[in-house]
C-alpha cells in the first residue's frame, strides 16, 4: 500500500464515525506498510475529552505491540493533530505524521484549537486557567524516589 492509501483509511474512518454520530476524525497508525491501529474520535460517545483519533489509535498500536515506544511507526490522520494529539504523538515517538485537513480546516467547522496554542505561549500568570505550584517539596520525594530506582523503565 501507498501512503495516499493510508490518509484514505483515515479519511473513510471520519466519514463512517460522522455517520455513526462521532465526530469527523480518523488515525490509522502504520509500522513496515501494514497497519498496526486505527481510531476515530470517540469524545462524545465515551464522555472522554481525551478520546481523540490520534491518541485512541496510539493506545490501540501501544497495546497490540505491547510497548510505550512507536518508534518505527507513522500516523496518518485525517485532520492536523491537536495540540493535546501531537503532544501523544510526540511522547509515542512515532516517525512521521501526515495529515489530511488543516487546523484552518478544523476551525472553520467549529474545531479551533488556536486558544490552545495561544495560551501555550503565555507566561503561567497570564493564562485564562489558573495554575498555581502547592506543596512543590513534598511531591520532589517521588521525584528523589524515582532518580534513585535502579529498576525503573525510563520513557
Amino acid at each position: 500500500m501507498k501512503k495516499e492509501d493510508f490518509m484514505r483509511k483515515a479519511i473513510e474512518l471520519s466519514l463512517e464515525n460522522v455517520k455513526n454520530g462521532g465526530g469527523p476524525f480518523g488515525a490509522v497508525i502504520v509500522k513496515d506498510g501494514k497497519v498496526i491501529a486505527t481510531g476515530v474520535n470517540r469524545v462524545t460517545a465515551n464522555h472522554d475529552p481525551t478520546a481523540h483519533a490520534e491518541v485512541s489509535a496510539i493506545r490501540e498500536a501501544c497495546t497490540k505491540l505491547h510497548t510505550f515506544d512507536l518508534s518505527g511507526c507513522e500516523i496518518y490522520t485525517s485532520c492536523e493533530p491537536c495540540p493535546m494529539c501531537l503532544g501523544a504523538i510526540y511522547w509515542a515517538h512515532l516517525d512521521k505524521i501526515y495529515y489530511g485537513n488543516n487546523q484552518v480546516d478544523a476551525a472553520r467547522i467549529g474545531f479551533d484549537d488556536s486558544f490552545i496554542y495561544h495560551e501555550l505561549a503565555l507566561k503561567r500568570e497570564d493564562r485564562h486557567k489558573p495554575i498555581e505550584e502547592l506543596l512543590p517539596e513534598e511531591a520532589k520525594v517521588a521525584f528523589r524516589e524515582w532518580e534513585e530506582n535502579a529498576d525503573k523503565v525510563t520513557y
